[in-house]
């Protein structure tokens, strides 16, 4: 008798394709980082610390600003309605910000001035700007390092696109095929540089874009902070010049 042929396989799901080229070659964003050139492994290290680097200083000066623009906000409050300088000083107690350094150093000038309204205005108008200028550098830490980073992190990922290129090139050579299972693997290592450096650009070039608003709109808020203790010094050399109250270095005291 003829032997029965076996059975047919029943027909069931296929099995999922996995993502790796011939050869075993896995096309994984980490396993093409770990069988990259070690130059685009380092480009790609890199650019990734720039990403990091770049996020830090976003939860960092988002915390910075917003305390200090809050801090400014209610100091400017208490002191609308004080008249002269050692009211404004009681009502901001030391707490710190700005307006608090502003009016204290327009008060250091007026006591060692020792009540000479002559050029007190100039040398108090001068030392505001100086600390209005520290605050204002203070304010813009960290937007260097967004600038380079939104700036050349591109570049520096073309650069590791590049050189991983070069070397498919080579490798295609030595191989002496154009098979595209062995042309793939090495062109899609070196995209993921490129990859990893648009992906550390692009947020922080938006990001500095939104700190650049941010730290205008607090600039203006130190300006105001300025004027305020300005008005105050006007206010108290109004009263040494007119002889009614007492001197200028009494008032400040």
């Amino acid at each position: 008798l003829a032997a029965e042929a076996p059975p047919a396989p029943e027909p069931g799901p296929r099995r999922a394709i996995s993502a790796s080229a011939p050869g075993g070659h896995e096309l994984s964003p980490w396993s093409m980082f770990l069988n990259a050139d070690i130059l685009v492994k380092v480009v790609m290290s890199g650019l990734a610390l720039a990403s990091i680097v770049t996020w830090t200083i976003l939860v960092a000066k988002t915390i910075e600003l917003g305390l200090a623009r809050r801090s400014l906000v209610r100091a400017l409050g208490r002191v609308a309605e004080t008249g002269s300088l050692a009211e404004a000083e009681r009502a901001l107690g030391g707490g710190g910000t700005i307006l608090d350094r502003l009016v204290g150093t327009v008060a250091n000038e007026v006591r060692i001035s020792k009540g000479h309204a002559e050029g007190i205005k100039e040398r108090a108008v001068s030392r505001c700007s100086e600390l209005v200028k520290a605050e204002g550098r203070l304010a813009r830490r960290g937007m260097g390092a967004l600038a380079t980073i939104g700036a050349i992190s591109p570049f520096v990922g073309l650069f590791g696109t590049v050189w991983g290129i070069m070397n498919s090139f080579i490798g295609i050579s030595r191989a002496q095929t154009t098979n595209l299972a062995v042309v793939a693997p090495g062109i899609a290592e070196a995209l993921l540089a490129t990859a990893i450096g648009l992906a550390a650009a692009i947020p922080a070039v938006i990001i500095y874009n939104h700190f650049a608003r941010a730290t205008r709109s607090y600039g203006d808020l130190v300006q105001r902070a300025s004027g305020t203790a300005m008005r105050l010094l006007s206010r108290e050399l109004e009263r040494g010049e007119g002889g009614r109250h007492a001197p200028l270095a009494q008032a400040a005291e």
